[in-house]
């Protein structure tokens, strides 16, 4: 799945990049019909560890799905933030099987 990358307010390594990329493409195993998606970190401004923030939205054919997570990492920000796309597109799937009976 082909993914854009926008990172505001410092520089993504690569070794980023490539990490979230890499989630994301196990999502295709849940549902094969993404089309693409764009992924937004930024570093919030707050004195709070968890300052990192990462945005993921996702086209399907006809829908748009969207995750959101703050974490101390990027990382784990993103783990979550695809957790719970991937929870999104089962619900989905599910619906579109159920519509389809």
């Amino acid at each position: 799945m082909k993914l854009q990358m926008h990172s505001i307010h410092f520089v993504a390594d690569q070794k980023l990049i490539d990490f979230i990329q890499k989630k994301a493409d196990k999502l295709d195993t849940f549902y094969d019909r993404i089309i693409d998606g764009e992924v937004f970190m930024r570093l919030d401004k707050n004195e709070k560890n968890q300052n990192k923030l990462v945005e993921i939205m996702l086209n399907l054919p006809g829908k748009q799905l969207f995750a959101k997570h703050q974490d101390d990492t990027f990382e784990a920000a993103a783990d979550e933030a695809l957790e719970g796309l991937r929870s999104q597109l089962q619900k989905y799937k599910d619906k579109i099987l159920l519509a389809n009976h």
